[in-house]
């Protein structure tokens, strides 16, 4: 069972990955998760995805939501979107290994999911990974993360 803290998953969508994120948010009560939802609310296909990806991804940010999932058709749009906001740490995940390793090493705080090309089973499996890891701290890490810091204080 998460934390306390940690049960909180913000979640969004544009048309393009709106059917995966309303199976989603039902899979992460299941697993004692509370999902916060940032839109779209109703499938419309002349939705855009930066106005709920920037929202998610400052709450984020500001720690209001542990971590966050942005489903876009391919996930690209979304993942371009989250990374303007500092302090958010995006990508986009099509695999296991990335969908925990993106924690571990780089402190990710927010996955990218393609709709319409991640199948439901493979998005379970890579929002538990995700949801799962736990950032190591190592140095080297520690300093990679500094090193992307003072690009976004310059801007």
């Amino acid at each position: 069972m998460p934390k306390e803290s940690h049960k909180k998953i913000g979640i969004c969508a544009d048309h393009g990955g709106f059917e995966l994120k309303e199976k989603i948010k039902p899979f992460l009560i299941e697993n004692q998760f509370l999902p916060i939802d940032f839109g779209a609310n109703v499938l419309d296909n002349t939705d855009d995805y930066p106005d709920f990806v920037i929202p998610l991804s400052k709450a984020v940010a500001a720690g209001e939501v542990f971590r966050g999932i942005a489903i876009c058709g391919s996930g690209v749009g979304a993942c371009i979107a989250a990374n303007k906001v500092s302090d958010v740490r995006a990508a986009l995940i099509t695999e296991h290994f990335s969908a925990h390793q993106g924690v571990e090493d780089d402190d990710m705080n927010l996955i990218c999911l393609g709709g319409r090309i991640t199948g439901y089973a493979s998005a379970e499996e890579f929002v538990m990974a995700f949801l799962k890891a736990k950032f190591i701290g190592a140095e080297r890490h520690v300093r990679r993360l500094r090193k992307i810091q003072k690009l976004e204080e310059r801007d």
